[in-house]
C-alpha cells in the first residue's frame, strides 16, 4: 500500500513514515535556501507540524489526491519565504535601551561545516533566489519539473529555464571562481 493510501487510512499510523521519507530532503533543501542550520531545522520541524495538522483536517479523498513531495515542499518553501521576510522586516531590535542586531544571519561554525559537505554550496549561495530555489528543489530535493512548477506556482517552462540558468551560472563559477577579496596591508594604508 502506498504512503498516500496509508495516510488516507490512518494519519497517525502513517505520518512517521512520511517524516522519515522526506525529512532529510526538506532539511537539506531548507539549509541551502536559508544558509542557516538553525533556520533549516526550525523550518523542517514546522513543515511537518503544519503537514500533520492539515492532514488531520483533510478528508481521505483529498489526502489520496496529494502529490506528497510537492505538497510538503510548498509548505517548506512558504516557511522559507516567511523567514526571509521576517528577517528583512525586523533586522534590529531594542535591548535595554540600546540597539542590537537581530540574530546574526551569517553562517556560524556549524553552518560552515555543514556547507563544506557539498562542493557546490558556496557557489549555490551566490545564485539569485529564483535560480537557487529552482536548482535546490530540482537537484537536492529531487522534485520533477511538474512538481517544481506546482510548488513555485510558475509555468513549467519558467522553472526549467531557472534550473538551466542556475546550472550554467554554477558551471561558470566553477570554471572561473571570483578572485578573493584581499585586505590592504598596514604599509598600504599608512602614509
Amino acid at each position: 500500500m502506498s504512503l498516500v493510501s496509508r495516510l488516507a487510512a490512518d494519519v497517525d499510523q502513517a505520518f512517521p513514515d512520511l517524516v522519515q521519507t522526506l525529512q532529510d530532503q526538506v532539511f537539506s533543501g531548507a539549509l541551502r535556501i536559508t544558509a542557516s542550520r538553525a533556520d533549516a531545522e526550525d523550518i523542517t520541524q514546522e513543515t511537518f507540524v503544519r503537514a500533520y495538522r492539515a492532514l488531520c483536517d483533510y478528508p481521505p479523498d483529498r489526502i489520496r489526491a496529494l502529490k506528497l513531495p510537492g505538497w510538503i515542499w510548498t509548505i517548506a518553501l512558504n516557511l522559507c519565504r516567511n523567514r526571509a521576510r521576517s528577517l528583512a522586516r525586523h533586522p534590529v531590535t531594542a535591548d535595554n535601551g540600546r540597539l542590537v542586531a537581530h540574530a546574526d544571519s551569517r553562517p556560524g561554525p556549524e553552518d560552515v561545516a555543514a556547507w563544506r559537505e557539498p562542493p557546490l554550496a558556496g557557489p549555490l549561495a551566490t545564485l539569485p533566489d529564483p535560480m537557487r530555489v529552482a536548482v535546490v528543489l530540482r537537484h537536492v530535493a529531487g522534485l520533477s519539473y511538474p512538481e517544481l512548477a506546482q510548488v513555485l506556482d510558475r509555468p513549467e517552462g519558467t522553472v526549467k529555464a531557472d534550473v538551466h540558468r542556475g546550472l550554467e551560472r554554477l558551471r561558470q563559477l566553477l570554471r572561473d571562481p571570483p578572485a578573493p577579496q584581499s585586505t590592504p596591508s598596514l604599509s598600504e594604508v599608512t602614509p
